[in-house]
């Protein structure tokens, strides 16, 4: 296979600078995620097929390339923020330093590229994902967010296919969570395919946080001694695959845990994700050669904050991180003998947990004692590790030439354990896109009762 063919990089600015604010704190969800990767996901859309000449295809291609830069640039007025910088203040009164985007309208970065003689069906055909193919359709792989200073906080990678085309975002982590990534997806794809979008502006300032906590928020150092301990990239031999789960099939699991723990307050996601906990650390211990039974597993949920925050209220079209980090736990002996139900009522709890007072609880405390994210906080022998949502609108972005095929994630923050969901194609289901070791993976895939659940 050819490596991609780089054709062109450009740098987009805003077009209007007439209402442009200068410079943005970063709040402590924001801070936490400074040391990660960048968020990476991107569709596959499918050409229609040829009826011209190929230099009239060629021609055309051109044209949607263009097509693209110049909603591309529409998007990125509504969302200015993401063609800056981040900036570093150094406070010489305590020996700290802050950072904040810096809205300089620096630009962000927009490839077009090609992978010559690889089809679709190359990347989403295979039983195991082709990792070297699909990382290399994301710009930014290996960078962490802090590098934001000088790298951008917005780039994509439009990689033209034989028969297809990869749209791959890459956005900084620590300016923007889930949720506006997709809502920057959703309005340049609205954008593209009729020329006007729907979408409320984004709401940048960090005014909620006024009372709450002193901004910007000081860290006493900021140094990386244990490169191991980052989350940028891999640091092991791991495989990746896509499961799909039907509607069907999750609401049997649904009220399967809920029959099992006298419950109905297990949720089809919750159900699903207990599933998977119950399944992956089975596969584990069976494939252990230190095996215990008293070994502590753990899941942990990336939780949205907007639907819990009431004092003050946080819009859904903040832009910015609004999320906490919750860890439900068990033994490896309590999780295989509760099953299913044990599993899933384990991150009801959890996640029932993650109020507006932990909110407060957790802003307040970051301020007093701020600690970035370490790959030891969500990567160990018998954890896992969720983040995105199945309610984002994946398969709504149609730039003009119909809907997305399949989503995929890039390289960064990626480690054993990491398991991404999606929306699924069909209405009502849900896909998880499942990164394990090798043997791990493999020996899941040997697994009647786990596959049984799973949509061919």
């Amino acid at each position: 296979m050819e490596k991609i063919r780089c054709i062109s990089t450009t740098y987009i600015q805003p077009k209007s600078h007439t209402d442009l604010c200068t410079r943005i704190e970063l709040s402590p969800s924001d801070v936490l995620l400074l040391p990660a990767g960048p968020i990476q996901k991107g569709l596959f859309f499918r050409k229609s097929q040829p009826d011209h000449e190929e230099d009239l295809n060629d021609e055309q291609n051109l044209k949607l390339i263009e097509h693209l830069k110049a909603s591309f640039s529409r998007a990125l007025d509504i969302f200015h923020p993401l063609a800056g910088r981040l900036a570093v203040t150094e406070n010489e009164d305590d020996n700290t330093i802050s950072f904040s985007f810096d809205c300089n309208g620096a630009g962000a970065e927009f490839v077009h590229a090609a992978a010559d003689g690889v089809t679709v069906a190359d990347i989403l055909d295979p039983v195991y994902v082709p990792d070297h193919i699909v990382y290399s359709l994301f710009l930014m792989n290996g960078v962490a967010n802090y590098e934001g200073t000088s790298k951008p906080l917005l780039a994509v990678q439009v990689t033209e296919l034989i028969d297809g085309i990869f749209i791959g975002l890459t956005m900084n982590h620590s300016v923007c969570d889930g949720t506006c990534f997709w809502k920057f997806f959703n309005t340049w794809s609205e954008i593209s395919r009729s020329g006007t979008s729907t979408m409320a502006k984004p709401i940048f300032s960090r005014e909620f946080l006024g009372g709450i906590i002193p901004l910007p928020i000081r860290i006493p150092f900021f140094q990386y001694q244990n490169p191991k301990d980052k989350l940028v990239l891999p640091t092991e031999q791991l495989q990746q695959r896509v499961f799909h789960f039907s509607k069907v099939r999750i609401a049997e699991l649904k009220s399967k845990a809920n029959a099992q723990m006298g419950t109905t307050k297990i949720s089809s996601l919750q159900a699903l994700m207990g599933h998977l906990w119950a399944s992956i650390t089975r596969t584990r211990q069976l494939i252990s050669s230190t095996a215990d039974d008293e070994e502590i597993t753990k899941y942990v949920v990336i939780v949205g904050l907007r639907q819990r925050l009431v004092h003050p209220s946080l819009s859904d079209h903040y832009l910015g991180n609004a999320v906490l980090i919750g860890t439900a736990t068990s033994t490896v002996r309590e999780l295989l003998e509760g099953g299913l139900g044990c599993a899933a009522v384990e991150l009801n709890r959890m996640i029932a947990l993650q109020t507006e007072q932990e909110a407060m609880k957790f802003l307040k405390g970051f301020v007093e004692n701020p600690s970035m994210l370490k790959r030891s906080d969500v990567a160990s022998k018998y954890s896992l590790t969720t983040g995105s949502s199945p309610r984002f609108n994946v398969y709504g972005n149609d730039f003009g030439w119909g809907k997305p095929v399949a989503v995929r994630s890039g390289s960064g923050n990626k480690f054993d354990g990491k398991l991404t969901v999606f929306a699924g194609a069909e209405e009502g289901s849900i896909t998880f896109e499942v990164c394990l070791s090798s043997q791990t993976l493999q020996a899941l895939a040997e697994d009647a009762e786990f596959m049984e659940s799973v949509a061919v």
